[in-house]
């Protein structure tokens, strides 16, 4: 039942971080050795989209934070789930019954569900523990239902929804949302408002742009932002250097990232680094507001004094 995968011509991992991150740098964050969970990520990420496998991408995200973590063992579990759906289909394969199967298997028999007691939880974000635990965010609930419902040949695709990480059964003749966190909630395309609502207060009106589709990498960078901004939360500055060097890998010339890896690098005292990294950032954002202030910034850490940063990592 596992899809097949085709490896494209092979492309070095280095090869898409150019611009955001200085040359020096670039080894440090697809670490060595070749089986390092970071080189991985990179030869994942240098399918095209078609190929990429986003489970494997987000398990390799998980195991840099549990480095025995056996990646195929989970793509299996996923399997499983897939072919307990399929047995109990016997052989029924209308898309909206398969649909309703899935939901049922995930959220009646194996008890999966939003946490909304521990939501910024970092084990929320990894696919390993929400297998395990049952027990995720929107977008890591929304990977599960996506993966099992491709190995069923279902039409689904992530939407990168507002605060809300939602999937979308986009079948001829009818277009779904399902909502992973509540239950697997469905709801029409029309009704997205009430969602929206619910996130927002009711103060933000609908637009077509929040029922994107989102590709796969951009679910990687909405997994790694959400780790970012948990890990700078609780001032963990090793974690959340990590899952900036992470996003750089996806998006080698994003300047929030190149700024907040310098910043993160400085606090955490590697000042030769942090210069260089805050200049490559000005060179992606010759005209940025806050030029001035890092000038000064790579002046100080020039100098081997300690910077008193103004605490955003963006």
């Amino acid at each position: 039942m596992r899809r097949v995968r085709v490896s494209p011509p092979h492309v070095e991992p280095n090869a898409s971080k150019t611009i955001g991150v200085p040359s020096s740098d670039r080894d440090r964050i697809v670490s060595q050795p070749q089986q390092s969970s970071r080189y991985r990520l990179a030869e994942e990420l240098s399918r095209s989209e078609a190929e990429m496998d986003v489970a494997r991408a987000f398990l390799f995200v998980a195991q840099e934070e549990y480095p025995q973590l056996s990646v195929d063992l989970y793509l299996a579990r996923l399997d499983q789930v897939a072919e307990e759906v399929k047995d109990r289909l016997a052989n029924e394969t209308a898309p909206l019954v398969v649909l309703d199967e899935v939901i049922r298997t995930l959220y009646g028999r194996r008890k999966f569900s939003g946490n909304r007691a521990a939501y910024s939880d970092p084990r929320n974000s990894f696919l390993n523990d929400v297998l395990d635990r049952g027990l995720g965010i929107p977008l890591t609930l929304g990977i599960v239902i996506l993966e099992i419902g491709w190995r069923l040949g279902l039409p689904l695709e992530g939407v990168n929804f507002p605060g809300h990480f939602l999937v979308r059964f986009a079948g001829s003749e009818v277009r779904l949302l399902i909502d992973p966190f509540n239950a697997g909630k469905i709801r029409f395309e029309d009704e997205a408002q009430e969602l929206l609502d619910q996130v927002y207060g009711g103060v933000v009106p609908m637009q077509n742009s929040f029922l994107r589709v989102a590709s796969k990498r951009e679910m990687l960078v909405r997994l790694l932002t959400n780790l970012k901004g948990i890990y700078s939360k609780i001032g963990d500055d090793r974690r959340t250097l990590a899952a900036v060097e992470r996003l750089l890998m996806v998006s080698p010339t994003a300047p929030i990232e190149s700024r907040s890896r310098g910043v993160l690098l400085a606090r955490l005292g590697r000042h030769e680094e942090a210069a260089l990294q805050l200049e490559a950032y000005l060179r992606v954002s010759p005209s940025a507001d806050d030029k001035l202030h890092v000038l000064e910034m790579v002046k100080e850490l020039r100098a081997g004094r300690r910077v008193e940063e103004d605490g955003g990592v963006g």
